[in-house]
């Protein structure tokens, strides 16, 4: 492993006061990092916990945080996507608990060796998991100009897209765009004058967006969220937290969709889809660090908890 792993868990208090509803049970981080929020699970409960990721550094990391606990933890190698399987092939049929903390952690960003960040130079790679062959390597050197476009503007909702995959195309034509800073030099030069100056690094959504098709990250909340929500016990509660408005509009949608009874047309006279809630809403709107918390630690500045329980 290079380095530490270090994670800062966010909303910590809030997470543990919305997910725990008694000091025993069990309960599921499926996306357990630095261990952060798992260690105040074990710490304030009785309970068993079963902490899934698919980096392999951040499990080594979360072994030896939780090694304190013994066998009241186990950690499995998994995509959070993957939790039915899981819990399966652990014989748990139901759980007390699950949290997701979506994105990306602060080791995998501050690590330069991960190829996450624009601030370090490093080889294109952006993979959670190294055992999944595409890197952010292939997307830039071998995805189309179109392709680039659509995934930079779809998952990075930036309004550049175009003019960004249109530079990467035609640099990439004389020589491989190999490192993080090549590519973020490739996008600060693609923007307009007045747009190079903002808050934020003019690479930030690009770099946001190659990462999210790497890891095929949107596409796992649903199933995530749905697994979950079937692995509860009536009572039991899911908490997400999300880093960025696609993520927060998927939970949102499908906190909504499962919260959700009959969705009949009107006109019809009875109920014929036999469509019943599966969840209910704890958090009419989204949870949001407390300003001390994002002035501790800025990256938590962007993120949402939203709570649900099982019906």
């Amino acid at each position: 492993m290079s380095g530490d792993f270090h994670h800062e868990p966010v909303m910590i208090k809030e997470v543990i006061t919305s997910l725990l509803v008694g000091r025993t049970g069990i309960y599921v981080d499926g996306t357990v990092g630095g261990a952060g929020h798992a260690c105040e699970i074990l710490r304030q409960t009785d309970a068993f916990l079963v902490g899934i990721d698919c980096d392999n550094e951040a499990l080594q990391a979360a072994e030896k945080k939780l090694a304190q606990f013994g066998s009241r933890k186990v950690l499995v190698k998994a995509n959070f996507a993957d939790l039915s399987s899981v819990l399966a092939s652990l014989k748990i049929e139901k759980v007390d608990g699950v949290l997701l903390d979506l994105g990306v952690s602060s080791h995998q960003l501050d690590d330069a060796n991960r190829g996450f960040s624009f601030n370090q130079e490093a080889k294109l790679d952006m993979r959670m998991d190294h055992e999944i062959k595409l890197s952010a390597y292939d997307i830039v050197n071998s995805f189309s100009q179109g392709e680039l476009e659509k995934i930079i503007r779809t998952y990075g909702e930036e309004k550049m897209a175009g003019r960004i995959a249109r530079s990467i195309f035609q640099k990439r034509q004389l020589k491989p765009v190999e490192t993080t800073t090549q590519l973020a030099a490739i996008v600060a030069s693609s923007m307009p004058a007045k747009l190079k100056w903002q808050k934020i690094h003019p690479a930030t959504r690009t770099f946001q967006a190659i990462r999210i098709a790497v890891n095929n990250e949107l596409d796992n909340i649903k199933p995530a969220i749905i697994d979950a929500t079937l692995a509860l016990k009536p009572g039991g509660r899911l908490c997400v937290i999300s880093f960025h408005s696609l993520e927060d509009r998927l939970v949102k949608n499908e906190f909504r969709n499962l919260a959700s009874g009959c969705d009949c047309p009107k006109d019809i006279p009875y109920c014929v889809c036999q469509k019943e809630a599966e969840l209910k809403s704890i958090t009419k709107k989204a949870i949001i660090p407390s300003v001390a918390e994002t002035e501790n630690n800025p990256r938590a500045r962007s993120a949402k908890l939203r709570v649900a329980e099982r019906v």
